[in-house]
């Protein structure tokens, strides 16, 4: 008796983990009690270089959501972003984008 061949499922797991790994990562900054409105936009001017227009727009996502994605990109880079964050005082978090 002959043993039934499997599907070759290598490939498949490739293509999958490559598209995982492509998804970019994201740094999240919360809404807190502590840190003034001012604050949390002349952070986001002074170490990511947003405009003001731009640093505003991320507070008020932050004030009135609860939170604001203020960058993108490979999972070190967004862990330096987030201890960024955290050596401003603010409340920062690194999670994967959404699929």
């Amino acid at each position: 008796m002959r043993a039934a061949a499997l599907p070759d499922t290598r490939e498949d797991l490739h293509v999958h983990e490559s598209a995982d790994r492509a998804r970019p990562w994201q740094t999240v900054v919360w809404n807190d009690p502590v840190n003034l409105m001012s604050y949390v936009v002349h952070v986001f001017r002074e170490y990511f270089g947003f405009s003001l227009d731009q640093a505003t727009q991320l507070m008020m996502a932050v004030h009135n959501t609860g939170h604001a994605i203020v960058a993108e990109g490979a999972r070190e880079q967004m862990e330096l972003h987030t201890q960024a964050m955290h050596d401003y005082g603010l409340w920062a978090t690194v999670r994967k984008a959404p699929q």
